[in-house]
């Protein structure tokens, strides 16, 4: 697409060209889609931040309750070895030293009270295995466990988790004493725990009710219930919360790491709860798809309400348009119909008052621009009556007085004669004028037309020393009304000749072609200011005549327009005046 169309396709896309019912509605539909749009965004970033708080929110409740499930096992544990430590025949019999007696003492007590998945060693104070009532530990073995910190604790228990090979326990150590010469010594430790395996983290899953967990020592994963070959981001450091993001195949979690600390409360370890994000993601894509469906018709329907509210609001508007071409057309009797109270009505209630006053001050002005033609007109009518009575009444006076020669006597009878008779020919055409009649055309010699125009302007061509030449063939006939059309050059003679005070020339020529006779009438005289030009053939325009009223050169083009001519004003002319008068030699619409 060119640059050209592509700046007329802006053009009829434009705002501007758009109606105003469609402004609205595009506007209010921009607008509420981008409400909508920004509410849904607020909505779903909420609802996001929500979900992934209330997820945090759940791995923290869940890791107290795991938290809360061993530390109740590992209490029975350690209230048992406390019982059992505090026996007086468990202690005759480890004080024996013999290990058959001890194993055989301690299997009898722990065999009423243990769990099948429960560890219970009975250790000497160095720490070697003396006997193994629970677990795969072999009697004589070390158990690697760090005594010193546990020995500072007693008399009292010690507790926490150790890593045993590629297991995780959660032990309890308590000392047995006996009495010796130089009070209490530590002869055996009872060493009570569980072993974190799949059993344990699944029983915590169930007591959760949906949570995951993994427990990690040493960067490996001792058990979980998630997929372990799949779980990638174990070793990532945590958020100041403690909180992370871990993937396990394609579903997301999210963990909340806890730190599992041994005897001496070193770190060997971390538990992980997990919840899962991508099911929290799934409900909020359903609560979103849904939201989006609301959000849609939401729209639809806001759009519609507006249409409608829009096409209610528009309609008055459409009318009050159509009005006001109907006055532009001069349709002042056009009314609105007002059917409410609001701004709309009272708007259109003003316009029916601004057409009744128009019209009123149409039928006012109609009613003054009559009086004003009828007295201008009678003004002008009195000034072109004015010559041919004034040698009417010349003539007669000096015919009064007598002793006249006969040759002058007819001169002034003749010359009262053509005054009378212009002045009815120029009533005549007026009331032709008033009652729409037409003077029949004859086809008449323009030369003799014009010469008869001249011999009226003369004497006074002669009187102002103005040369007159004129130039007509004497072959050229056209069809016209002769009275009109000799007032026409009458008028533009005189003109000219008025416009020559001090002198000067005058010239009339002919030419043409087969279809159209061209006359021109150019003077040597004052010309015609600019300022008039424009309006020089409207009605009451002057250009300075000291009785003249404007109405001579607009009667005399309505003649030329009638013959299916023109007149024009030749404004390269300078100086003096030079119009132009053209008239077809054929008239089929007059003949």
């Amino acid at each position: 697409m060119t640059f050209p169309a592509r700046t007329a396709l802006f053009e009829r896309l434009s705002l501007k060209r758009l109606s105003l019912l469609w402004r609205i509605l595009l506007s209010t539909s921009i607008a509420i889609t981008a409400l909508l749009a920004l509410a849904a965004w607020l909505v779903g970033s909420y609802a996001i931040q929500t979900s992934e708080q209330n997820l945090e929110n759940e791995a923290r409740t869940n890791l107290q309750v795991s938290q809360s499930l061993w530390m109740t096992r590992a209490q029975t544990l350690a209230s048992v070895s406390r019982i059992i430590s505090s026996m007086s025949d468990v202690r005759a019999a480890f004080s024996t030293a013999d290990q058959a007696t001890i194993r055989d003492t301690a299997q009898e007590l722990w065999s009423r009270v243990s769990s099948e998945d429960a560890v219970f060693l009975v250790l000497s104070p160095t720490g070697s295995v003396i006997a193994s009532l629970g677990g795969d530990y072999g009697e004589g073995s070390m158990l690697p466990v760090s005594l010193d910190a546990a020995i500072r604790k007693f008399p009292g228990q010690a507790s926490g988790f150790s890593r045993q090979g590629s297991k995780l326990l959660y032990i309890v150590l308590t000392p047995v004493y006996v009495q010796s010469g130089h009070g209490e010594a530590l002869i055996n430790i009872l060493l009570a725990g569980f072993e974190v395996n799949q059993k344990f983290v699944e029983t915590l899953k169930r007591s959760t009710r949906g949570g995951d967990f993994t427990f990690v020592s040493s960067g490996q994963v001792v058990a979980s219930t998630v997929p372990v070959a799949h779980v990638t981001g174990l070793t990532s450091p945590p958020n100041a919360a403690g909180v992370q993001r871990l993937h396990v195949g394609k579903e997301e979690y999210l963990a909340l790491r806890s730190r599992l600390d041994d005897i001496a409360g070193q770190p060997v370890g971390d538990l992980l709860v997990l919840r899962s994000i991508g099911a929290a993601r799934r409900s909020l894509a359903t609560l979103q798809r849904n939201a989006f469906v609301v959000w849609f018709v939401a729209i639809l329907i806001g759009l519609g309400c507006t249409f409608m509210l829009a096409r209610r609001i528009v309609e008055p508007v459409r009318r009050l348009d159509r009005a006001a071409s109907e006055v532009a057309r001069s349709n002042y009797d056009h009314r609105l119909a007002v059917d409410s109270e609001d701004e709309l009505g009272r708007l259109a209630k003003t316009f029916n008052h601004m057409c009744e006053s128009l019209q009123q001050a149409r039928q006012e002005l109609i009613r003054h621009e009559r009086i004003t033609t009828i007295g201008r007109l009678a003004s002008s009518i009195v000034h072109d009556l004015r010559n041919p009575l004034a040698a009417i009444y010349g003539g007669a006076e000096m015919l009064i007085d007598g002793g006249l020669p006969p040759d002058q006597t007819t001169r002034l009878a003749t010359a009262i004669y053509q005054a009378s008779r212009r002045m009815q020919d120029m009533l005549q055409d007026l009331m032709n004028s008033s009652r729409g009649k037409a003077e029949p055309t004859e086809l008449c010699r323009l030369q003799d037309l014009i010469d008869s125009a001249y011999e009226l302007v003369a004497e006074t061509a002669g009187s102002n020393k103005v040369s007159v030449e004129l130039a007509v063939p004497e072959d050229i006939y056209l069809p016209l009304q002769p009275s009109r059309m000799r007032r026409v050059f009458l008028n533009l003679m005189s003109n000219a000749i008025e416009a020559m005070p001090a002198g000067g020339s005058l010239r009339v020529s002919v030419n043409g072609d087969k279809r159209d006779v061209l006359i021109k009438i150019e003077d040597t005289g004052t010309g015609i200011p600019k300022d008039v030009r424009s309006n020089l053939f409207q009605p009451f325009a002057t250009a300075g005549k000291a009785n003249g009223l404007g109405l001579g050169l607009a009667l005399l083009r309505q003649t030329v327009l009638d013959h299916h001519g023109d007149v024009w004003l030749d404004d390269a002319y300078s100086p003096g005046a030079r119009f132009w008068v053209k008239l077809p030699r054929v008239q089929p619409e007059i003949l």
